[in-house]
C-alpha cells in the first residue's frame, strides 16, 4: 500500500502541532516552512483535518492551527482517514471467474480466500494505527523536540 505524500505531512503537522503550549496555535505558513512545503497544498490537507474535528482553526493576523482535542484523544488512524479516506486498498474484482481458468460459479460462493487475506492486513494495519494517539507520539521525541518546535516555530511568525 502506497499513501498519498500529503498523509506524511498531515501527520507531521498534527505532531507538531501536538507539541505547542495548550491554546498556541500555527499557521499554514509557519508550516509550510518548518517543513519546506507548498503552502496552498498543505493548507487543503489541514482544511481537511479541520473537517474532521481533529484541528481547529482561527482566523485573523494570529490565527492558524491547532489541535481540536487532546493529543491523547487523536490517533494515527484517525488523521490517515482524514486525508485518505476509509476505504479498502485492496479491490477484489473476482478475476477468478474469467478467462481460461475461471472457476464454476459454485466453486465461487464465497468471498477469494486472497480478498480475506488482504482484509484481513489492512484490518491489521487499521487497528494498529488507531492504537496510536498524538500523544503516544510525543512521548517517544527526544525531551528537547517540543521546546524547540515552538521556537522554531516563534521565529517563524
Amino acid at each position: 500500500m502506497k499513501l498519498p505524500v500529503s498523509t506524511e505531512w498531515a501527520l507531521h503537522c498534527a505532531t507538531t502541532l501536538a507539541q505547542l503550549d495548550p491554546g498556541a496555535s500555527a499557521s499554514t505558513t509557519q508550516l509550510a516552512q518548518y517543513y519546506d512545503l507548498p503552502a496552498p497544498y498543505l493548507a487543503k490537507q489541514l482544511k481537511a483535518l479541520v473537517k474532521a474535528g481533529l484541528l481547529a482553526a482561527t482566523t485573523g493576523p494570529r490565527g492558524g492551527f491547532r489541535l481540536a482535542r487532546p493529543a491523547s484523544e487523536i490517533t494515527l488512524l484517525q488523521i490517515v482517514q482524514a486525508i485518505d479516506g476509509t476505504s479498502s486498498p485492496y479491490e477484489c474484482r473476482e478475476i477468478r471467474r474469467q478467462g481460461r481458468g475461471a472457476l464454476p460459479p459454485d466453486e465461487c460462493r464465497h468471498t477469494c480466500v486472497l480478498a480475506a487475506k488482504m482484509a484481513e492486513a489492512h484490518q491489521a494495519w487499521r487497528d494498529s494505527l488507531s492504537g496510536v494517539t498524538l500523544a503516544d507520539i510525543l512521548t517517544t521525541l527526544p525531551p528537547s523536540a517540543p521546546a524547540r518546535t515552538r521556537s522554531r516555530l516563534t521565529e517563524m511568525a
